[in-house]
């Protein structure tokens, strides 16, 4: 799939239009998800994310842009304010690989370093491929959660497919550099980014490691609550997560009739 993407943008990029510059750049912040762990806090930073970025500006308002961030999410009902949460006492952290191209759209027109406009806030919106894999840590030792079927499932893929959308802010700092600040969701096409989808499985079907991560809920009382079928996820079909990030990039200008 990051193969098919580099193809798109680079279909972008050799359309000949006026006014083309390169812009390449770095970012950094804070991630979060939606999920069913965190069901009603679409803000929450639970981790990190860095990458990278190439950008084609076909002209002061559109671009092009191919990104690759590592990022990481978690989330642990253990802090949870809902007591029903902290009975269920699940948790997970989740890498995140991501590459993705957007197309970028700003509110004003903006050349660095030449433009009359030295800021401008902008949106986007586009597609992303991102590998991930759900982890625990139980008893001071980490286990895949994806390879164990927790919830009885079939093994669901490393990778899932989303739609990218967010807004952000660019300031032209100085000459052709620009300092941005962002904030962008993904809507996945999977309800596995924290191993936690359905109902609880039948435990006699499982590995002893399997049955003990599915329902972890009497490690402290003794009580476990998830019976065979019974509701152990949220039960929406898919998890969002989204990256923060403060953006810094260079233009590189190809064209002399840019800056008329």
């Amino acid at each position: 799939m990051p193969k098919f993407l580099l193809l798109i943008f680079l279909v972008f990029t050799t359309v000949t239009l006026r006014a083309q510059t390169w812009e390449i750049g770095a970012a950094a912040g804070g991630a979060g998800y939606m999920g069913d762990l965190n069901t009603n806090n679409p803000i929450k930073i639970s981790g990190y994310v860095f990458g990278g970025f190439v950008k084609r500006n076909f002209n002061g308002y559109l671009s092009a842009r191919l990104n690759a961030n590592f990022g990481q999410v978690s989330a642990a009902d253990s802090t949870s304010g809902s007591q029903q949460f902290r009975n269920r006492n699940l948790s997970f952290t989740t890498d995140l690989r991501e590459v993705s191209l957007v197309a970028e759209f700003n509110f004003m027109n903006y050349i660095p370093d030449a433009g009359k406009n030295k800021y401008s806030p902008y949106i986007f919106l586009g597609i992303a491929d991102t590998h991930y894999v759900p982890r625990t840590v139980y008893r001071g030792k980490t286990y895949d959660l994806r390879s164990l079927q927790t919830e009885g499932e079939s093994i669901y893929p490393t990778s899932t497919i989303s739609i990218l959308y967010g807004a952000g802010f660019k300031y032209n700092i100085t000459g052709k550099f620009t300092l941005g600040a962002e904030l962008g969701y993904r809507n996945t096409n999977t309800d596995y980014l924290d191993d936690v989808s359905g109902n609880y499985a039948d435990k006699s079907r499982q590995s002893l490691t399997a049955a003990l991560l599915g329902d972890r809920s009497g490690e402290k009382t003794g009580v476990y609550i998830g019976s065979q079928g019974t509701q152990r996820g949220d039960l929406r079909p898919h998890d969002t997560y989204f990256f923060s990030q403060i953006t810094i990039s260079y233009t590189f200008v190809t064209q002399k009739c840019y800056f008329q």
